[in-house]
């Protein structure tokens, strides 16, 4: 019984250290600001980011709309590590997910027949480097969470594609918001 308790009272003491993330020997929770991260984290290999507009008290005589920006940045811990997708709103450190092994350099892991989908385009540069090509689009999605309350956000489409010489086809890449959505081969 006092074993439980001792264990107990030692699990709540250190929750909110287990709910931050470590971001290779600092920690780094929702809600710092992102100068402080690169401050702990240092730099990220790979960074994007977008825009988006949230509209409160839509159709009244007073229109409240607020640009909201996103961003989100990669780290990468190297090969014994899992890499780190930090997302961030307005500058403020909103949600992180680990993701899988990191890569000793940059763009040296690529195979042409590897499975790209459902990678992050950090994952991706990670792994392939930057694309040869790179071609972008952009479409808005509204969400109505409630009367009068409006959430724009872009979608993000972008199409990469990789180049991996010789007789090998080409593979083109459909990202959509940040995600490998499909991989097909191209011939040359």
């Amino acid at each position: 019984m006092n074993r439980l308790l001792c264990f107990l009272i030692l699990l709540v003491a250190t929750a909110p250290v287990l709910a931050a993330t470590r971001c290779g020997g600092r920690l780094v929770d929702e809600g710092d600001r992102d100068f402080r991260v690169r401050e702990r984290c240092g730099e990220p290999f790979w960074s994007e980011s977008w825009l988006g507009v949230d509209v409160s008290n839509r159709g009244s005589v007073y229109e409240q709309q607020r640009e909201v920006e996103w961003s989100v940045w990669y780290y990468n811990f190297g090969p014994r590590a899992l890499m780190l997708r930090l997302v961030f709103q307005d500058g403020v450190l909103h949600s992180s997910e680990t993701l899988g092994y990191g890569v000793t350099r940059i763009g040296e892991s690529c195979r042409a027949n590897m499975n790209f989908t459902g990678l992050t385009s950090g994952e991706l540069v990670a792994r392939c480097g930057e694309p040869a090509h790179r071609r972008e689009a952009r479409d808005s999605v509204v969400f109505r969470p409630g009367p009068g309350i409006e959430n724009w956000r872009e979608r993000r489409r972008e199409e990469w594609v990789y180049d991996f010489g010789g007789s090998q086809f080409q593979r083109v890449l459909t990202i959509v918001n940040g995600r490998v959505f499909s991989a097909e081969p191209l011939s040359r």
